[in-house]
């Protein structure tokens, strides 16, 4: 007597860990998407600063010419060229570079250059990216070789970059995943020479640290990112790769990837900053200026509310106390109860 045939049950599909990540959930958008926060973000500062203009003095911001959405996005790609200068001056490893910049840009879909300049959030997210990639520098020496920095420079802005990431520090990189798709090339049957692999990883990792200038880790997975990089590097390796996983399909989803990298890759013009630059010293946030009288009224509302509410406690304490009650009635009620124990 032969068994009864077990039941078809199809085990679910396994899902990526990636898919699990915070980077997944909480930092991936659309093209559109990113369009449309950058210019929120733009418009917004853009209403806040004319209005702070205008409180100060009627009719100042009619010749203020502010910076758009893409002139702020072109000062912050200068910036991300800034980090790889510092990162080669340290000598910090690849995990460093890449986790600063994904922090400058994290935070840029967060805030707007015409409220906190590039500078010095770029100089805080390296130094935060340091510690949370677990390869710490101290403070001093961190901007002791910096040219006109000063510890407070990055201490002043350390918990508002950690807090515009949402205290989500853990990034997924393309060049890990590059590294594990050129371990996965070395088995294929047909396999270049060890020599020749070398020089093609070479090319792919150039090209990822290419695309860390454009918007791609903000909108496709690193592995695709990896993917595509290795095919503007060798487009027959990676048609192999992609055959011995059947995964031909991938290399089709990868096409927009290299154009925006090919597109989007290059530094920007160092005059065109400049003076996207020259015109941020004029629309930059006044109460964002230290010592100007914007920045004076709100310290000083901030220190008033700030008082007010201190007062409050301590009033409230002073009537607990008085009352014979400075622990509360719920407290004061569990006393009871373990005297009468």
């Amino acid at each position: 007597m032969q068994p009864p045939p077990s039941p078809d049950v199809t085990s679910p599909a396994k899902t990526p860990l990636f898919h699990s990540s915070t980077q997944y959930k909480n930092w991936r958008f659309s093209t559109e998407q990113l369009r449309v926060t950058r210019t929120a973000l733009n418009e917004a500062a853009i209403a806040a600063i004319r209005n702070t203009f205008e409180s100060d003095s009627p009719g100042s911001s009619s010749d203020v010419h502010f910076l758009d959405a893409h002139e702020e996005l072109l000062l912050v790609k200068l910036y991300i060229t800034k980090i790889s200068q510092l990162c080669g001056h340290f000598r910090f490893p690849e995990e460093v570079e890449a986790t600063g910049i994904t922090y400058l840009k994290r935070f840029y879909l967060k805030n707007t250059v015409m409220d906190w300049h590039p500078k010095n959030v770029m100089l805080t997210a390296l130094f935060l990216a340091t510690k949370t990639t677990n390869h710490p520098i101290s403070l001093e020496s961190y901007t002791s070789n910096i040219p006109r920095t000063r510890p407070s420079d990055v201490l002043d802005l350390e918990f508002l970059v950690a807090q515009s990431l949402a205290f989500e520090f853990a990034v997924w990189h393309a060049h890990r995943a590059l590294w594990g798709l050129w371990l996965d090339i070395q088995e294929l049957s047909q396999a270049p020479p060890h020599e020749e692999l070398e020089r093609v990883y070479d090319t792919a990792l150039q090209h990822i640290r290419t695309s860390r200038l454009t918007d791609v880790e903000l909108i496709y997975p690193p592995s695709q990112i990896a993917l595509a990089c290795l095919t503007l590097a060798h487009p027959e390796i990676a048609a192999s790769w992609a055959r011995s996983k059947n995964a031909e399909a991938a290399l089709e989803a990868i096409e927009s990837i290299k154009r925006t990298i090919t597109r989007d890759g290059d530094i920007p013009s160092v005059d065109v900053v400049r003076e996207i630059d020259r015109r941020l010293k004029i629309c930059k946030n006044p109460e964002k200026v230290v010592g100007s009288k914007a920045y004076l009224a709100k310290k000083a509302k901030e220190d008033s509310e700030s008082e007010l509410k201190r007062m409050r406690k301590a009033d409230n304490v002073r009537k607990a106390v008085e009352q014979g009650d400075p622990f509360g009635e719920e407290l004061a009620r569990e006393a009871n109860l373990d005297d009468d124990d």
